[in-house]
């Protein structure tokens, strides 16, 4: 099958690197002449040392090029971009040219999901897909076992996703709840950015454990607030995800956390880091639509004021600690009130 990733970043070449090996067309459209050129020439991406992509796959910055008779698109770049790729794409895209998104996380201005993103600049719902789970490019691209879960609302269409995927080092998994599958994947950034804040702090590895079940369970109860599935989030969009996330020393999200919890401010860590971390614009994404779904998130919302507000770290994590005392299956008691 021909198959476009477009976005050069490291989870767009992974991607382009399984898909190869699965035996496809595969071409990487970079947004940047530059990067396309050191790509083709070098067959290395710099946030992937040690991989090569391979000479059958096609790396150009000439959208007409890389869009010539795709069958499969796969949209593969930061949460920020995502509206704008698409928006080209569609001008060279076929109308029936299935699109699967790979990028975690919600649009910063909307607190729109990028399903819903698609189905507004395609002018359609059909053939789109989600493509989530615990999958750090630096593991897919050397082949370690790794499984993630393609959610769509035409099933027909995930289980496409899911025989183009799977091969014997990754396995997919399908689901039509697109919209748990959405929250989770960009909600656990918000998570894994407090829990690197805790370690940074100095705290341990209980206070990690907390904030990650209980961060869970504050991205369940919107999603069955809006109308998702509370099971979807025990799955890898969720549980899985979550884990890696908040763990894995590939995190970026994690590794910033860390360094604000050191002293530096958002701004600064997010330099430091030098990549995209998404959990700083999903934070004010989960505050914005746990206050319109009247869900309480006090985790994500302690983290948003550390990220937006430079709150003192210490200082929110006594506020969460010290919190009217319930039971651990209550319901939140609403949030509805919360504003920017």
């Amino acid at each position: 099958m021909k198959i476009t990733i477009f976005g050069s970043g490291s989870w767009g070449t992974a991607v382009a690197i399984l898909l190869d090996g699965n035996g496809n067309d595969v071409t990487i459209w970079s947004a940047f002449k530059e990067e396309a050129e050191a790509l083709r020439s070098t067959r290395v991406n710099p946030r992937l040392p040690g991989v090569r992509i391979p000479a059958s796959v096609t790396v150009t910055a000439d959208l007409s090029e890389a869009a010539a008779d795709t069958e499969f698109a796969v949209i593969a770049v930061p949460s920020f971009a995502v509206r704008e790729t698409v928006r080209k794409a569609r001008t060279v895209l076929s109308p029936d040219c299935m699109v699967l998104c790979i990028s975690k996380g919600i649009e910063q201005e909307t607190a729109m999901r990028f399903s819903q993103v698609l189905a507004e600049e395609l002018g359609r719902t059909s053939g789109i897909v989600i493509l989530s789970g615990p999958s750090h490019a630096e593991e897919v691209s050397r082949r370690i076992p790794t499984a993630c879960v393609a959610a769509s609302e035409d099933l027909l269409a995930a289980q496409r996703v899911q025989d183009l995927f799977m091969n014997d080092t990754f396995r997919v998994y399908t689901s039509t709840d697109v919209l748990g599958v959405e929250l989770g994947a960009a909600f656990k950034n918000v998570i894994a950015l407090a829990a690197g804040i805790c370690d940074g702090l100095g705290y341990g590895d209980n206070t990690i454990a907390m904030l990650a079940t209980r961060g869970l369970a504050e991205i369940a109860e919107l999603c069955v607030a809006m109308g998702g599935r509370k099971d979807t989030l025990a799955g890898l969009a969720g549980l899985g995800d979550l884990i890696v996330t908040c763990t894995s020393r590939h995190s970026r999200n994690r590794r910033a956390g860390v360094l604000i919890g050191q002293g530096l401010t958002a701004e600064d860590a997010m330099r430091r880091v030098g990549a995209v971390v998404e959990g700083y614009y999903a934070a004010q994404a989960a505050v914005m639509l746990s206050g319109a779904a009247g869900v309480e998130m006090p985790i994500c919302r302690e983290t948003y004021e550390v990220l937006y507000h430079h709150a003192d770290p210490r200082e929110s994590l006594y506020r969460l600690m010290t919190r009217t005392k319930r039971a651990e299956d209550a319901p939140s008691n609403g949030g509805a009130n919360w504003v920017l």
